[in-house]
């Protein structure tokens, strides 16, 4: 991507609307009259002037050593690739415009907030079910930071005189003499509504460093708390060298396993988009109050307008493409350039030495991309002509030419603080696991089959000597880039940064596609609650109410519905196997994969259809969750009293 002002490419891992000085991790020593890309350097000598003057003297080092390491040569492949991508974009006109806005004051920065959680009715002072049922399934941090955002958009409406504004007391049910929200440790609840008891660990979070890390040691993360109710220390302020954080980095990173409750675990593809939206909106109001408690600012920019190109495959938004080739193949989630470019990687390049780092033939790639672009529709584009570095050019450019980034502008920010001011892995681990929940449907599924491959790249370091670190190196300048009038070359070294984000998303990924279970808790309750007031709302329409008493007039003798139905006993429908529904009865030890395994075994009259049970999953539908597909692992009884009203179906799983 390139500037129009420029015509040159420039990389940061965010912009700020407040000025700020950005402490970078890596400090290149770089005159400030002089550019570190300018032309008139040699190649070799503008690299090494990027790189501080420690990281010209590492240790002796090996490609082929599995250990990720932070040394010279992996910040030359960073800086070789930032010079890759500026060479491979200058002469080349840009198909995307940059509409520049105005800054955003504190008061509609706060109101933007509220809209993107779901409680516009805030301030539009309507009162719209939605925003009830939130505000009524909020944790007490929770609850804090949306009266915190909100005090400080009144603040400001009222300097501004532009209107009367609801006071918080009237929205969280506050009297005069009530405290306000604090973030403090409260009795949390599980999924299940069991009140747990709050323990207040023997260390703060702050003693468990990098340097205590260790790879053979794995450590349990639990889903069933909210994560900043589960924070009971409130961090001090530290500066940290810079080359002591660089050094640090030399470490393995821990292991980490997730620990499955009752309910199993629960993937983002398991759920319905009208419950996802619902999750974006607690991801979103979590993360803020997760960096409250840790007492950091969650900076965040304002969504920026590029016009990208309407038509074409490079260049053009996710949805667009989508939208083109969900009428070929309807429920696709994944561009289909996209996963053609990837699948010709895994399948000549993942042993092909330095695939990533070094670059293919500029000219070559140029070429190929405009073959591409006029042959790809009809099928007509021969892949067999394609070499791999020339294959992972075309996907480098299709990442970073896309109109918004993979990880989106608005939370740049937060994924730079993530790494820059919390020094513990695992919160680190949980606010990227906040951020990854709240990206767009099309940008998290493109992200997830992006990281997948990198995890292979990885996995093959033997033969392509593309370690963890490398690998992460030279994608960052890729996934992190910015184009604007305001990107400087502060934030283009904050870049440098992203490399770390990119390590913890290569290798903690299977983590990151999980959805906590205190937050499907709290989408039952905003369901319930919503339901709730429908049914309110139709004890007072008359002519509902006249309907409903016909209809008891009319019926003679009630029939036996689902709800005589004995306790604990669940009727299984597979609509694509059998008309005939099965009467289950559970039981404590009664798991989702006994259930499947048992309706196969009694309805089936082949044996082969029996391999089916590997492709099919139980589906929880209706009642407090839209739909919901069963971890095989869950016990059953407990999915079931937490939703007694569900139907239960057995469907293949969309992947």
């Amino acid at each position: 991507m390139e500037s129009n002002d420029s015509g040159s490419v420039v990389l940061t891992a965010y912009h700020s609307y407040t000025p700020s000085r950005v402490e970078p991790t890596f400090s290149p020593e770089v005159p400030p009259s002089r550019s570190p890309l300018r032309k008139s350097l040699p190649r070799r000598q503008r690299i090494n002037r990027m790189l501080s003057s420690e990281s010209l003297h590492p240790p002796v080092y090996s490609r082929s050593n599995s250990q990720a390491s932070v040394d010279s040569t992996s910040m030359e492949d960073f800086w070789c690739e930032v010079e890759n991508i500026k060479e491979s974009t200058e002469d080349r006109q840009d198909d995307q415009t940059l509409l520049e806005v105005k800054p955003p004051d504190e008061g509609e920065l706060e109101a933007e907030w509220l809209h993107d959680v779901g409680l516009s009715t805030l301030i539009s002072g309507s009162e719209e079910e939605d925003g009830e049922a939130l505000l009524s399934t909020l944790t007490r941090t929770q609850a804090a930071a949306v009266q915190k955002r909100y005090n400080t958009y009144t603040q400001t409406m009222r300097k501004k005189n532009k209107h009367t504004v609801r006071d918080v007391r009237d929205i969280f049910g506050v009297s005069d003499n009530s405290p306000t929200f604090e973030a403090i440790p409260v009795s949390p609840m599980t999924a299940n509504g069991i009140q747990l008891a709050v323990h207040k660990p023997a260390n703060s979070y702050l003693e468990c460093e990098f340097e205590k890390d260790n790879q053979s040691v794995t450590e349990e993360l639990s889903f069933e708390v909210s994560f900043s109710e589960s924070i009971t220390v409130i961090p001090k302020h530290r500066e940290w060298h810079s080359n002591q954080r660089f050094k640090k980095e030399e470490s393995a990173l821990p292991n980490f396993m997730i620990r499955k409750s009752r309910f199993g675990l629960t993937e983002v593809g398991d759920l319905s988009l009208d419950d996802l939206k619902k999750i974006r909106y607690l991801s979103l109001i979590e993360l803020t109050a997760f960096y409250d408690a840790l007492g950091i600012e969650l900076k965040r920019n304002r969504t920026e307008r590029v016009k990208g190109r309407e038509n074409g495959l490079f260049g053009v938004p996710l949805t667009v493409l989508l939208e083109s080739d969900q009428k070929k193949i309807p429920g696709i989630k994944v561009p289909l350039i996209f996963q053609k470019l990837l699948f010709k990687l895994e399948e000549t390049g993942l042993e092909t030495e330095g695939i990533l780092r070094v670059p293919g033939s500029a000219s070559r790639v140029k070429i190929l991309r405009q073959e591409i672009e006029a042959k790809f529709e009809d099928n007509t584009f021969d892949w067999d002509q394609v070499r791999n570095n020339d294959a992972a050019g075309l996907l480098k450019m299709f990442i970073r030419e896309l109109p918004s980034p993979l990880f989106t502008v608005e939370y740049l920010p937060a994924f730079i603080t993530l790494v820059e001011k919390i020094p513990n892995i695992k919160l680190q681990l949980q606010a990227l696991h906040l951020l990854i929940m709240l990206l767009p449907d099309a940008s998290r599924d493109a992200a997830k089959v992006l990281l997948q491959f990198l995890k292979k790249v990885v996995s093959n370091e033997r033969k392509n000597k593309m370690t963890l670190w490398n690998v992460s190196m030279i994608v960052a300048p890729n996934l992190f880039v910015y184009k604007g009038k305001r990107a400087n070359q502060e934030e283009m070294l904050a870049a440098a940064t992203a490399a770390r984000i990119v390590r913890l998303l290569i290798k903690y990924q299977d983590i990151l596609w999980t959805v906590p279970n205190f937050m499907i808790s709290q989408v039952r309750k905003m369901n319930e609650a919503a339901m709730n007031n429908t049914r309110r709302q139709l004890m007072f329409d008359k002519g509902v109410r006249r309907l409903l008493r016909r209809k008891t007039m009319e019926r003679e003798r009630p029939e036996k519905t689902e709800s005589d139905i004995p306790e604990g006993v669940i009727r299984v429908h597979a609509p694509l196997h059998s008309k005939v529904s099965m009467a289950i009865q559970l039981n404590n030890q009664t798991k989702v994969k006994d259930i499947v395994a048992r309706f196969y075994c009694e309805n089936s009259q082949e044996p082969s259809e029996n391999m089916k049970i590997q492709i099919q999953s139980l589906h929880e539908i209706g009642g407090n969750i839209g739909q919901h597909c069963l971890d095989p692992d869950a016990y059953m009884l407990d999915v079931y009293h937490a939703n007694s009203q569900a139907e239960w179906v057995i469907k293949p799983k969309i992947s």
